[in-house]
């Protein structure tokens, strides 16, 4: 295994982080030891991590393993979507801005809001008693 060309790609989506591994294969999906379909039950979530490859037309051309921890599904799907993009493009340059068209390389930012001090969350206050 030690001669096999990786090519790796971080995503980031929430609090989810997802390393990921391209390999030369036949459409393998590989996500924490478990198949795609098993990890991503949500068919949404699974179109969503397949998305960069579909606007590629690479869906059969590589072997993909994903390492995927911290947030919810959804984050975490969003993270290998990612990851798989930035893998691609480092594979291949010239997909760049047919990616960036798509939105695949495109980091969201939203993230939770911080609780404040003096408050009961990050916006909401604590209850008010007149009496």
């Amino acid at each position: 295994m030690s001669d096999t060309k990786y090519t790796w790609g971080l995503g980031r989506r929430k609090s989810s982080v997802a390393r990921v591994r391209l390999i030369p294969g036949a459409g393998g999906f590989v996500v924490n030891g478990k198949p795609m379909t098993t990890f991503f039950p949500v068919l949404a979530n699974q179109e969503s991590a397949r998305s960069p490859l579909v606007t590629a037309d690479l869906l059969e051309s590589y072997d993909i393993f994903c390492n995927v921890n911290g947030g919810g599904v959804s984050g975490q799907a969003g993270a290998v979507r990612l990851g798989i993009a930035r893998a691609l493009v480092k594979l291949d340059p010239a997909l760049d801005p047919t990616f960036r068209v798509e939105g695949h390389l495109t980091r969201d930012s939203r993230m939770k809001e911080r609780k404040k001090p003096g408050q009961r969350g990050a916006r909401r206050g604590f209850q008010f008693s007149k009496r």
